[in-house]
């Protein structure tokens, strides 16, 4: 847990240290996250890239943050699920520019499962805005559980706590076009995930995963601020894993839809859909075998020239196929 408190105490201090910017025009880009169910979190599922590459000679460094809240319990005839705890997830990415086309970058995650300390203020925030509880406030307290059952077989355990090294994933984009200006973009990406985490203890997937997709922006720049669409999608292609392996999917879909606005110089509001299809199949329960969707509601803070804070909370749409409740915080700086 410390260092856990170490990482988010750096993030917050280098926030307070840089302060709020002056009049740094911001870049609009996709949120970096992605489901951290656990039962999704171990797979090579990537966050959407920015469509404008990095110039050639330029590298950019992000620290993200993504604390998700997890309650959902079910029984069927046949299965039983308890998805009850916290998972933090922080990933630190490098990104650079090796000519005027083509970008690659580098994703070390660290991940920790835990009770956590999130509940009473999930509950407090589902009654402010009117959402349902989900049987979260008749729950123990801070409780970490994720387990599934199938035909009385215990397929995922996990009640003690567990934290290291995720699963590291490489990546690589081509610019396909890029309008003068900046203003239209296109990009194809792609990225191998490698089984370096425990997937024993939650914190990888056991396979090795291969994803391959297109992502495009459009942009306008009016006399309320620069305004900024993104979207973008691909195929995740899997060998057979730890998790589940009788009921894992080889194949996956994805995808991403958002758009953001800069009213001021150094501030942006950003609103983002992601959703992808089924890891599983074989099961009657939607955290196991439903495709997802979740949204992602926040903005952008510009800190200095080069520096940013993104800050987000993301909801399940599709409800149990994702974290009840997630904090996202992706910290860029670029040199």
């Amino acid at each position: 847990m410390t260092g856990i408190r170490s990482a988010l105490l750096l993030l917050a201090g280098l926030t307070l240290l840089l302060g709020p910017a002056r009049a740094w025009p911001l870049e609009l880009t996709p949120f970096q996250t992605a489901n951290r169910s656990p039962l999704v979190l171990g797979y090579g599922l990537p966050p959407l890239p920015d469509a404008k590459r990095l110039p050639a000679g330029r590298t950019s460094a992000l620290l993200t943050v993504d604390l998700a809240s997890n309650y959902t319990e079910s029984t069927r005839d046949r299965e039983q699920i308890v998805l009850d705890g916290e998972t933090y997830r922080f990933d630190l990415a490098l990104r650079c520019g090796l000519s005027p086309t083509l970008e690659v970058r580098a994703d070390i995650p660290y991940i920790s499962h835990r009770g956590g300390f999130l509940d009473g203020f999930i509950e407090d925030f589902h009654d402010l805005f009117g959402l349902p509880q989900g049987g979260r406030d008749k729950a123990p307290r801070n409780r970490l559980l994720y387990s599934y059952v199938r035909d009385g077989r215990q397929e995922i355990a996990l009640e003690e706590n567990a934290e290291g090294l995720g699963d590291v994933r490489l990546s690589g984009a081509w610019q396909l076009y890029e309008e003068e200006g900046g203003l239209r973009s296109a990009t194809v990406f792609g990225s191998l995930k490698l089984p370096t985490g425990d997937s024993d203890r939650l914190l990888g997937s056991g396979s090795t995963d291969l994803a391959f997709g297109l992502s495009g922006s459009l942009a306008t720049l009016s006399s309320w601020g620069p305004i900024r669409a993104w979207g973008g999608g691909g195929l995740l292609l899997m060998t057979e894993g730890d998790l589940l392996p009788q009921q894992q999917n080889q194949a996956a879909g994805f995808g991403a839809l958002g758009a953001g606005w800069a009213p001021l110089p150094w501030l942006a509001f950003k609103l983002q859909l992601d959703g992808h299809t089924s890891f599983y199949g074989g099961s009657d329960f939607e955290e196991v075998d439903f495709p997802s969707m979740q949204v992602v509601m926040g903005g952008t803070l510009g800190l200095a020239p080069e520096t940013a804070l993104d800050i987000a909370v993301v909801e399940d749409i599709a409800v149990n196929t994702a974290p009840d409740a997630v904090f996202h915080f992706a910290l860029r700086h670029n040199f």
